[in-house]
């Protein structure tokens, strides 16, 4: 039995068949799309509601200190419980590619899903329509609005929205900055007017950045300004599973009658309604094949499943498919895609380097610096002296003692250092030390000598130690 769908269906139809008047929107209009409840506009909200967490990660605190910084001017980048510091390059840029992979691999398996659901434009585009939406009405009225004469309505409705569209990009800007000093602060300073001109510079680049491009050019930066729309078609193939239009079942399309009881004539399941081109934000009509305007939001599927439901006929007209699917039925398993496997080997790589350096990483490190000049010093007594530099990194923004040893030759003495040093919170520590040996001890023009520190951090013990060389005669 059909279900009821005289009440909303027929509307909706037919002002979906009145808004299917423009085609991809190339820049010279604004082109205000019907927001759709569904399975996919749900799944939007939660990965915009993940993107928003990680954006605004500075505001939340780790220990004594926020959880997202990057202390540029102290070489320093934080991420929760981890602190990174430029002899750790090596692990950022496996991040970098780590993430590189991942977009690579998401790419060939589903497209731009990324564009659909990550990209931070994608995120503040959808929250500044969503309030354009409240505030001005559906597609209909917006449209109205926009060609309606000034007045005092329309001013107070026009003002709130870039009101909050401003706030928005503000708070965006400063946020921005946050991930670069203590947020805190930052608020502190601003209140009182006391950044650098550099800070204000940033906010007032950013402010205009997001108020702009998510305001008013939306979709066109992802179809004139973002690269990956053009490179994403060498990721692309017909396995990749993207948004598309099942023509098989669809075609012929025949409308519906009055009441959307039955079909005019014998034909597929496409009803021609044309909600799929009016829920989709740049204007693509799906049913015309993959398009480079189609950023793969899957909007336009929660559209058509709506009025599949509406008539009585499964759902799925317009769903997540490759053309291979579409066309013959055939879905190649991912363990046959050479690509997959490729961008796989690589992502699997990085991520292992990625978990491998972030376990290798000390609390409090300690790096030796052998004198060159000289090598070696001949003491009155026959021994000979070597001079070191030890450097005590500690991560922590607290400070730490710790207790200096090493191990080396027979008749091995270390001369005028101290048995505890305090390794200062957040920096490196230097502290000078001497090693003697008896010169008859010494077997070879080198030898090998280990230096090494420990001490306690919140009653766990740690140790670090660093192999360097003694040079004599």
């Amino acid at each position: 039995m059909k279900p009821d769908i005289t009440e909303t269906t027929d509307s909706d139809i037919s002002a979906s068949r009145a808004e299917q008047t423009h085609q991809l929107n190339v820049g010279d209009q604004t082109i205000h799309a019907r927001r759709n409840p569904g399975k996919w506009r749900n799944i939007k909200w939660i990965t915009n509601a993940v993107w928003l967490i990680f954006f605004f990660g500075a505001y939340f605190r780790w220990d004594d200190r926020q959880a997202v910084l990057w202390d540029i001017p102290h070489r320093q980048f934080h991420l929760f419980g981890v602190t990174i510091l430029p002899q750790d390059f090596w692990l950022l840029s496996l991040v970098l590619l780590f993430f590189a992979m991942l977009l690579a691999v998401a790419t060939a398996i589903a497209g731009r899903v990324w564009c659909g659901f990550f990209c931070f434009q994608t995120v503040w585009t959808d929250i500044f329509t969503w309030i354009e939406d409240k505030l001005e009405g559906n597609p209909q009225k917006r449209r109205k609005l926009d060609k309606a004469p000034w007045s005092v309505a329309k001013i107070r409705i026009k003002a709130i929205k870039h009101l909050l569209w401003l706030l928005i990009s503000v708070f965006t800007g400063i946020s921005f900055v946050a991930w670069f000093t203590d947020v805190y602060q930052l608020w502190a300073d601003l209140v009182t007017l006391a950044p650098r001109s550099g800070v204000w510079t940033t906010i007032v680049i950013f402010t205009a950045g997001t108020y702009l491009l998510a305001g008013f050019m939306r979709e066109q930066v992802c179809l004139w300004l973002c690269p990956y729309a053009r490179i994403q078609s060498a990721m692309v193939d017909r396995h990749t599973v993207i948004p598309t239009y099942d023509e098989r079942r669809g075609e012929p399309r025949g409308h519906v009658k009055k009441k959307l009881k039955s079909m005019q004539s014998p034909g597929g399941d496409c009803i021609d309604c044309g909600l799929c081109v009016t829920a989709c934000p740049t204007g693509v009509d799906i049913r015309a094949g993959l398009q480079e305007g189609c950023l793969m939001c899957a909007l336009c599927l929660d559209a058509c499943d709506t009025v599949m439901d509406k008539v009585g006929r499964p759902k799925g007209l317009i769903r997540y498919a490759s053309l291979d699917e579409i066309e013959s039925d055939v879905i190649l398993p991912l363990s046959s895609r050479t690509r997959v496997w490729i961008y796989g080997v690589i992502l699997s790589i990085a991520a292992a380097g990625v978990v491998y350096g972030l376990a290798g990483l000390d609390t409090v490190e300690l790096n030796v610096l052998h004198t060159r000049q000289p090598l070696y010093v001949l003491q009155s007594d026959g021994s000979i002296q070597n001079q070191y530099t030890l450097k005590v990194l500690n991560k922590m923004t607290h400070d730490v003692d710790v207790r200096i040893s090493a191990t080396g030759p027979a008749g091995f003495r270390l001369i005028n250092a101290r048995e505890i040093i305090t390794a200062r919170g957040s920096t490196v520590t230097p502290a000078m030390v001497f090693v003697r040996i008896p010169r008859e001890n010494l077997t070879a023009r080198s030898l090998p000598i280990t230096f090494r520190i420990e001490g306690t951090v919140d009653s766990e013990a740690f140790i670090s130690e660093r192999e360097s060389i003694f040079v004599g005669p």
